[in-house]
């Protein structure tokens, strides 16, 4: 069993365990991969952040209340969000994917989003456009293609920074709730001031072994 599909761990815990996980997508044009770098954690029924929040329940929140491992895909300000579905069906909790490292495909990459460096794929619109992610992905599983996660490659963070998510004004207790993990020291994380172009946070290793 994966660990994205582990009824036994937390949402908090499964976003930190994404964090060096690889994403990729396949389309006609070309397989695209990256690292993921950043996430955020949603808690479902009592997060006033979240879609979910009280249970709420629409046709575009259908795949949040689906079983763990499904896609969840919404749009803000005409860019999609990337999200995972990681409890048990019924309990609508999930994890906004927010960047990736770049890793495999980067010139298709930088077509669709015509920007180079670090700015390809440091944001959540900004990696859903790189990769080609949109609603047609929405309600699927993550466990295979055209978008999964690899079971046999894995980075380690040397360190995981823990943080008030973004962009979340006016929700009480949890606007500060510390649910936001990112790789520290790579230069694809959300909002990093002075990035530099390089391969910086990760453990010498790459694993293996899931």
């Amino acid at each position: 069993m994966t660990f994205w599909l582990d009824p036994t761990k937390t949402t908090e815990e499964i976003a930190q365990e994404l964090l060096g996980c690889l994403i990729i997508k396949k389309t006609e044009e070309g397989i695209c991969s990256g690292w993921i770098v950043e996430t955020e954690a949603y808690l479902g029924e009592i997060d006033a952040a979240a879609h979910s929040y009280g249970l709420k329940k629409t046709p575009r929140l259908a795949s949040m209340y689906k079983k763990a491992g499904t896609i969840y895909i919404y749009s803000m300000h005409t860019h999609q969000m990337l999200n995972l579905v990681v409890q048990e069906a019924g309990i609508p909790q999930a994890i906004l994917i927010r960047a990736i490292e770049p890793y495999t495909g980067i010139e298709l990459m930088e077509e669709r989003r015509g920007k180079y460096g670090v700015t390809l794929t440091d944001g959540p619109g900004k990696l859903t456009k790189a990769l080609a992610i949109d609603k047609s992905d929405d309600g699927a599983s993550i466990d295979e293609p055209p978008l999964y996660l690899s079971k046999t490659h894995r980075r380690i963070p040397k360190e995981i920074g823990v943080s008030a998510r973004i962009g979340i004004p006016n929700k009480g207790e949890w606007t500060d709730a510390l649910l936001r993990y990112t790789v520290i020291g790579n230069p694809y994380v959300s909002r990093t001031k002075g990035k530099k172009d390089s391969d910086l946070g990760w453990t010498t290793t790459i694993e293996n072994n899931y």
